[in-house]
């Protein structure tokens, strides 16, 4: 990996790049895909399913009989780590559940808060490289919990035309309700438009690589909102000399297999350790099976040294790493001081892998700089918030003339108007 030493603040925006296309670069495939899938629905989804994963598929449905064969492929024990997962997933998003708002905010006036599940959804499940089925749990669970009444899911098959089963597994156990065998641009774009198959949803959530991110920055521009912008996946580590490098190497790789586009940074203000790191990741990415890849993604990445506490923690805020990880003996320093961040990671005994699968955290986040913005997934991304308010007569009486007032000087007279009247016949 590259070092770099003490780099000039100058610097720092031109080093944290990402690896990544502009949408320019890739919007007009993106757009093309999009209009012809809403133009020609399923047979544009069976061409570019072809094109893009290589299988030709009759039906893209997955069947009851498919579904239910899925359990017996799964492994009993790998059940099981996935019912443990879902159940701290659970445990995690049910916490994130709130009661009424309520409020008199003058004497007869009533204000409320409320909040509604999103009727449907679109979940897409990444399954290129490697078969996401913990995204299934990330984002299934708190659909459920949420109440959404549609829950789609859109993954993306392999060449015999199948998906994991691990993948429909985890979703029989969140309650999934379609499951479609559609990856890429094309999902995203069903899930938009509708096909005479595929449901037309409200919300899109999930990962993917960049033409999937653009693609669902291209939905809300047809009326269907999206989670965030989450792109390729990456990983910012701070880390002193009371960090061991064999972890801090792992947790570097643990991002940097997920694809050649992903970043991995680490921070520190120990020469040594950066040095030490910078070996542990050679040895270790050595007997992966994903070397290749993992490769690529570390030339994309770098070892910054820099003097002190502070240089780091206005280096990772300016960066707003979408996972961050703390390996410091002034840990309280960058937990309290971190502004800009999708999900942080504390202590040595803490890895970022904890958060992908099983301590009970969503690991769909911003990518690409948006955690300056944007929240990761939770509880509330699958619910409205919506308000509600009564007035009294006396409650009328009480703000009538407000109301009167503003609308008068914004010269909007029906507004005037719908209050003047309701006063006039209190008198």
């Amino acid at each position: 990996m590259q070092i770099i030493n003490n780099p000039n603040k100058s610097e720092w925006e031109a080093l944290l790049k990402r690896p990544t296309q502009t949408v320019n670069d890739i919007e007009g495939i993106v757009n093309d895909v999009f209009m012809d899938v809403k133009n020609n629905g399923d047979s544009a989804i069976k061409k570019y399913t072809t094109k893009f994963d290589g299988v030709a598929l009759s039906n893209h449905c997955i069947t009851k009989a498919e579904l239910e064969q899925a359990s017996t492929l799964v492994a009993p024990e790998l059940q099981k780590a996935i019912q443990q997962a879902k159940q701290n997933i659970e445990a995690f998003h049910s916490a994130q559940k709130t009661n009424r708002v309520s409020v008199e905010t003058t004497s007869g006036v009533a204000c409320w808060q409320e909040k509604r599940p999103i009727q449907k959804v679109g979940l897409y499940i990444p399954g290129g490289t490697a078969p996401l089925f913990s995204t299934v749990l990330m984002l299934a669970t708190p659909a459920n919990i949420a109440g959404c009444k549609e829950i789609v899911l859109c993954t993306p098959p392999n060449k015999k035309g199948d998906i994991a089963p691990e993948i429909m597994y985890a979703a029989h156990l969140c309650g999934v309700t379609k499951i479609f065998k559609v990856g890429g641009i094309q999902a995203v774009a069903a899930l938009t438009f509708g096909t005479e198959t595929i449901p037309q949803v409200y919300k899109i959530f999930g990962p993917g690589n960049q033409f999937v991110t653009v693609a669902k920055q291209l939905a809300t521009k047809h009326g269907v909102a999206i989670d965030m912008p989450a792109g390729p996946s990456e990983l910012l580590v701070v880390a002193d000399n009371t960090a061991d490098a064999g972890f801090v190497a792992s947790d570097l790789l643990s991002q940097a297999e997920h694809g050649k586009d992903s970043q991995v940074i680490l921070v520190s203000t120990s020469r040594s350790l950066l040095d030490d790191v910078s070996k542990e990741v050679a040895s270790q990415m050595a007997v992966l099976p994903r070397k290749e890849i993992a490769e690529l993604a570390i030339a994309n990445s770098k070892l910054i040294y820099v003097d002190n506490d502070d240089l780091a923690l206005e280096m990772i805020n300016m960066y707003g790493p979408e996972h961050f990880i703390v390996c410091t003996k002034n840990e309280d320093f960058y937990v309290d001081g971190i502004l800009n961040a999708g999900s942080v990671f504390i202590g040595n005994y803490t890895p970022e892998s904890a958060g992908d699968y099983a301590s009970g955290t969503n690991h769909t986040l911003p990518t690409n700089g948006f955690t300056k913005a944007y929240s990761g997934v939770n509880l509330d991304s699958f619910l409205k918030n919506m308000t509600f308010q009564k007035i009294s007569k006396t409650g009328i009486l009480n703000i009538g003339k407000t109301i009167e007032l503003m609308a008068d000087a914004e010269g909007l007279q029906a507004h005037k108007n719908a209050v003047s009247l309701r006063l006039k016949a209190l008198k």
